[in-house]
Parts: structure tokens; C-alpha cells; sequence
């Protein structure tokens, strides 16, 4: 009940789409994070650094962000879901190519490829969400795409280091390019419903809708819209990019199998699953500030523990909470950005996501070098710092925004 007017239901068929949606928001994610735990194995096999072998993953960051800004007007303009569906079904196809790369560089060329359809997945998803349910649902519903998302972490970091450890680090391509796949054909054949039911309403599109470069700068000229952008960035740098060498942490320094190691960084998935089990009443609870706030509190406890936990033991429950604290804060900045450019989703969404994961290949990059120079465990600390600043920064941007409107609300 919201004002004492009961909530619309979504309607089943439209639940359903979300599910599917949710799956290629897995799928994006877990290719994504697959090779996290497979670092030190292809450093060993193609006989190159830590920082070299890291570029399947930063190159892939670097090209996921900056492809943002391509399908977010794409998507406004041809239909958010068409593309998802062809880009995942793209993705299944030229992940079946770095199964077999032969080397470092043609590896991380795929990757690059990959990359490529892989990042219209998420932003366009959450797009779409926002065009087709009520803003009384949009938060619990993005949270369940975000599940999504949330859950491809926990594959990809488990996937990626058990199917390196059992099978060689070539299989972990192949599950991608089946997962891909079969999401793909299913999303296809939702298209096809969709349109069989809806043929009218799918053609209809606003007039005189504003060119690309015109839709961004009317949002990156809002000052509230920098912000988001500011702290996605950030996010990505200190939370995302720096989480990609937790696993080679766990591996070098306490002496984990590929497998246990990517094991332990999943739970950082999982506590971010916990964390939508009770998004509900903790949105009651804290609202936005608090979430923001209380989240980076928890996840910069979580990486001192992880960094310099002697026993590998204290760094299960430091991942699973460091999740549950990172995805308190992951959660509310999506929010803010379904919600910069109501008119643009798909181009608001576009420049989040192109923000956070610019952020990430930054975050990657340093952490990489930043290593042999400080140390692992100095590393993942210093990217919790920065998630602490970050949310302390925008926990009180948020209640500043919120006295503002207050002021300025006309009485009822």
C-alpha cells in the first residue's frame, strides 16, 4: 500500500520477461568476472605478468564502458529488448572463439569482441524495466534484475576458477558460450510474443525525440546527474576493479587452490543475493543516505579482513559481508540512475554503466601495477578506502537533495 492506494500487480507475461531479462544480466556479469580467478593461470601458460594476463580483464572493462555510449540512444531509438536479445545471442557466438585463442593477445582481443555485445545487456535491461513498470515498483523490480547481475558474479568468479582448476581455464569459455546461447534463444522467443501481442504499441515512438549528444549533455549538465555519474565511477574503480584481485590475493598469499579462491570471492555475490533477500525492509529502515552509508561501512570492515586475514577462514564471512555492504550502496546508486533522465532511460542508463565500468578498467589497471609495488593486501584495503569516501560523499549528497525538496515542495 502506498498512500492507501493498493500497488498494480506486474502483469505475468511482463514478469516473465524480467526473468529472462535477469538471466542476460547474469550471463553479462559472469562473463565479465570469469577470468578474475584465472589470472594467475594464464599469467603461468602464456608466460607473462600479473599486469599482462589482468588485461583480459581491463581491456574488456575499457571497451564494455566506452560501447555504453553507442547503444544507450540505440536502444531509444530501435527498442532496449531487441538489442539485448541479439547482443546476447552475439556473445554466444564469439565466446565459442576464445575457447580456442592461442595466445595472450588473440585472447584478449575476444575478450575485446565480447565486450562489445556484452555491454548492452545491463544498461538496457534496467532501461527497459523503468519504461515498463510503475516507479511505485521500479526500485524492487530493478532489484530483481539486479539479482541477476548479482548472481553472475558469484558464477563467474566460481565458474572461472573450479572449470580452470578441473578442466583448464578454455572450458570456462565454452559454459559461457552455451549460457549465452540458450538465454538468447529464449529472449529471442519473448521478442516474438512480445510482438505478436503488442504490434501497434511496439512501433509507437515519441516525436521529435532529441539526438544522442543532446540527450547527454542535458544530462551531464544536471548537477545532480554529475554526481551519480562521479560516484559510479569511483564504484567501479575501488569496488568492481579492485575486487579482480581478490582471488589471486586468496591464491598467493594464503596458498588457495584457483578453485577455493574463486569460491570465497563468489560469496561477495552471495552477500549481495542476501542483501535483495531484505532490500525491503532495509530501504524502510535507512532509506537512501543510510543504505549508501551503511553499506561502504560494512564492505571497509570486510577489506581489511579479507587483505590481512592470516587464516583463510576469516575471509568467507569478510567476502559474503563485503558483498551484502557493497550491493547496500550498488543498489541505491541504480536507482538514482534509472531515474536521472526519465525520458532517456536508455541513454541515462548507458552513461551510468559507460561511468562505473571506465571505472572498473581505471581500477584494474592500477590495482595490476600497484601490486608488486604495495602488495595485494595494501591494494584491496585502499579500494575499500575509496568506497568509504565515496559513500560517506554521497550519503550526504543524497540528504542534502532530499532537505532541498523538502524546502522547496509546494504545501499540500
Amino acid at each position: 500500500m502506498t498512500n492507501g492506494t493498493a500497488i498494480a500487480p506486474i502483469p505475468a507475461t511482463t514478469r516473465r520477461t524480467i526473468f529472462l531479462l535477469s538471466c542476460a544480466t547474469f550471463s553479462s556479469m559472469a562473463t565479465q568476472r570469469i577470468c578474475d580467478a584465472m589470472l594467475p593461470e594464464l599469467s603461468r601458460v602464456f608466460s607473462a605478468s600479473l599486469a599482462q594476463a589482468a588485461q583480459v580483464v581491463s581491456m574488456f572493462a575499457v571497451v564494455y564502458g566506452v560501447s555504453q555510449l553507442f547503444y544507450g540512444p540505440l536502444g531509444d531509438r530501435i527498442g532496449k529488448f531487441r538489442i539485448v536479445t541479439f547482443a546476447t545471442l552475439a556473445c554466444g557466438v564469439v565466446s565459442l572463439v576464445t575457447v580456442f585463442a592461442p595466445s595472450l593477445n588473440l585472447l584478449v582481443l575476444a575478450r575485446i569482441v565480447v565486450a562489445l555485445g556484452a555491454a548492452a545487456i545491463i544498461p538496457l535491461s534496467m532501461a527497459w524495466v523503468g519504461d515498463a513498470v510503475s516507479n511505485d515498483r521500479m526500485q524492487e523490480t530493478l532489484a530483481r534484475v539486479g539479482l541477476g547481475t548479482t548472481l553472475g558474479i558469484v558464477g563467474g568468479q566460481l565458474m572461472g576458477g573450479l572449470l580452470t582448476d578441473l578442466l583448464g581455464w578454455r572450458w570456462a569459455f565454452v559454459f559461457m558460450a552455451l549460457l549465452f546461447g540458450v538465454v538468447g534463444a529464449l529472449l529471442f522467443a519473448d521478442g516474438r510474443r512480445q510482438q505478436a501481442a503488442a504490434p501497434v504499441a511496439a512501433r509507437a515512438a515519441p516525436a521529435d525525440r532529441p539526438g544522442f549528444v543532446r540527450q547527454a549533455l542535458l544530462i551531464l549538465t544536471g548537477s545532480w546527474s554529475r554526481r551519480v555519474l562521479l560516484a559510479a565511477f569511483v564504484e567501479g574503480a575501488a569496488g568492481f576493479g579492485v575486487l579482480a584481485v581478490w582471488a589471486s590475493h586468496l591464491h598467493n598469499m594464503l596458498g588457495l587452490s584457483l578453485s577455493a579462491s574463486g569460491a570465497i570471492v563468489a560469496l561477495f555475490g552471495l552477500g549481495g543475493m542476501l542483501y535483495m533477500a531484505f532490500a525491503r525492509q532495509l530501504i524502510r529502515r535507512f532509506g537512501e543516505s543510510g543504505l549508501a552509508m551503511v553499506g561502504v561501512c560494512i564492505l571497509g570492515a570486510s577489506t581489511v579482513v579479507m587483505a590481512f586475514a592470516p587464516y583463510w577462514v576469516l575471509t568467507v564471512p569478510a567476502s559474503l559481508l563485503g558483498g551484502f555492504g557493497f550491493f547496500m550502496f550498488h543498489n541505491t546508486m541504480q536507482v538514482n540512475a534509472a531515474q536521472m533522465a526519465p525520458n532517456a532511460r536508455g541513454t541515462a542508463s548507458s552513461l551510468f554503466a559507460s561511468a562505473m565500468f571506465l571505472g572498473q578498467s581505471v581500477g584494474v589497471l592500477l590495482a595490476a601495477s600497484l601490486i608488486d609495488r604495495i602488495g595485494s593486501g595494501a591494494v584491496i584495503v585502499l579500494g575499500g578506502a575509496m568506497m568509504l569516501a565515496a559513500g560517506a560523499w554521497f550519503s550526504h549528497a543524497i540528504r542534502r537533495r532530499d532537505s532541498i525538496t523538502a524546502r522547496t515542495k509546494p504545501a499540500a
